[in-house]
């Protein structure tokens, strides 16, 4: 199962990085997207696939007993779901938000900040 996921964690690395390279805001905010959703994988991934026992200490018991399934990475991934999903939808309005002002999805023409005809900055201060 290991291999499977880390085989769907590098298909999402991929995946992501060239969305990440476009030109479009869209595919670059749903590059960040599945990027998030990559290093999630890899979190839960890391902190071990088992379907044994629970992280719970028996009645009478002061330690876990072996195998158990490791709380923390998975307590992480549920808190970086919410921020990555608060992080997705301050992006889909920024960016929805720019394409209304300059009438452009594409970061080449939305390059009014630096006009072409603009006075270089000086080199030396």
């Amino acid at each position: 199962m290991e291999i499977a996921l880390a085989i769907l964690i590098g298909m999402f690395f991929a995946v992501s990085i060239y969305l990440l390279l476009s030109r479009a805001i869209i595919r670059m905010l749903l590059g960040i997207s599945i990027f998030g959703n990559a290093v999630n994988l890899l979190i839960f991934t890391a902190g071990r696939l088992t379907k044994e026992t629970p992280p719970i200490v028996p009645m009478g018991e002061e330690i876990l007993l072996e195998p158990f399934a490791n709380p923390l990475p998975q307590a992480l991934i549920l808190t970086a779901i919410v921020i990555g999903f608060a992080l997705f939808t301050f992006l889909l309005v920024l960016g929805y938000r720019a394409y209304q002002e300059l009438d452009a999805d594409d970061t080449d023409t939305m390059r009014i900040a630096e006009p072409e005809r603009a006075p270089r900055p000086p080199l030396t201060y």
